[in-house]
């Protein structure tokens, strides 16, 4: 069963993430999407990540798509214009990729090319209407189109950010753009994220929380200290400081996350970030 489909149904969705590799040897990538397959419903391919340059996300999505996986396109606004953006969303149609998760971006000044320069010529609320129209045959400047796209397009949303107010206005002015599934920034505070889908369960949206992996105390930390709309609790990072395993004390907390938020949300988007081969383990720890 498709991603489209088992969120219309109603199942508990799990979504994990690929990160394509920096340079052609994609053995490791290919073996991290093998041991996911049957395992997850769709995976997300990353795009320039962290604003870092590696492999074509439309090229690795293709890939997947021949590896047997259901790929979740991710596409940036900070690396091309809208021409760029439409050309591309019209490729990945052509290919047979269907999902597609818009996002603003990091800034460049956050990767490994620092003085590379960002577009940003649209932002994400822009960038689903951009698919919204592709979808009804029309490009932005309003030509009509030679066959259309049949696009399921996405964002995120961060539960956690604070203040919170202009992150739920802009909830609002994606679901109105076109979004018609969200996965989250990681969560951590279950109170928090309760009253959230209090608020956004009126929109009829199906939400996916983010689960981040959580390696290390120190990991925990810097994401407190740097990483806006995260907020790790005290008692999880002493938990982490307090394991001789710090890895697998991680693996059991993002199960235990998981296993409180079957009955609040559509299901979970993990974020292991370059230790895919975990996401096994955090499902079992999930007792899925």
């Amino acid at each position: 069963m498709g991603f489209k489909e088992a969120l219309a149904k109603g199942e508990f969705v799990i979504t994990a993430e690929v990160g394509p590799p920096k340079g052609t040897d994609i053995s490791e990538m290919v073996h991290h999407v093998e041991a996911l397959k049957g395992k997850v419903t769709a995976l997300n391919v990353t795009d320039n990540q962290s604003a870092v340059m590696r492999i074509s996300t439309l090229a690795v999505s293709k890939i997947l798509l021949d590896l047997g996986v259901e790929p979740i396109y991710q596409m940036t606004c900070r690396d091309r214009n809208r021409l760029g953006l439409q050309s591309d969303l019209l490729g990945a149609a052509v290919l047979g990729i269907k999902n597609v998760l818009a996002l603003t971006g990091d800034h460049t000044t956050l990767g490994d090319h620092k003085s590379a320069k960002p577009v940003f010529d649209l932002e994400s609320v822009q960038l689903l209407q951009v698919i919204q129209g592709l979808n009804e045959g029309h490009d932005m400047a309003g030509n009509e189109l030679k066959g259309k796209t049949d696009f399921f397009a996405g964002a995120i949303v961060t539960p956690e950010a604070n203040p919170f107010e202009p992150q739920f206005a802009k909830f609002e002015k994606k679901i109105e753009a076109g979004a018609k599934f969200f996965q989250t920034q990681a969560v951590y505070d279950i109170k928090k994220f309760h009253a959230f889908m209090d608020r956004a369960s009126k929109y009829n949206v199906p939400i996916l929380a983010g689960i981040l992996l959580l390696k290390s105390a120190g990991m925990a930390r810097f994401l407190n200290k740097f990483v806006a709309g995260i907020s790790v609790p005290d008692e999880l990072i002493q938990e982490l400081a307090n394991s001789e395993k710090p890895l697998a004390k991680g693996i059991e907390i993002a199960g235990r996350q998981i296993r409180e938020l079957r009955n609040v949300c559509a299901g979970v988007h993990i974020m292991a970030i370059g230790a895919e081969d975990k996401v096994p383990d955090i499902l079992a720890a999930a007792g899925i």
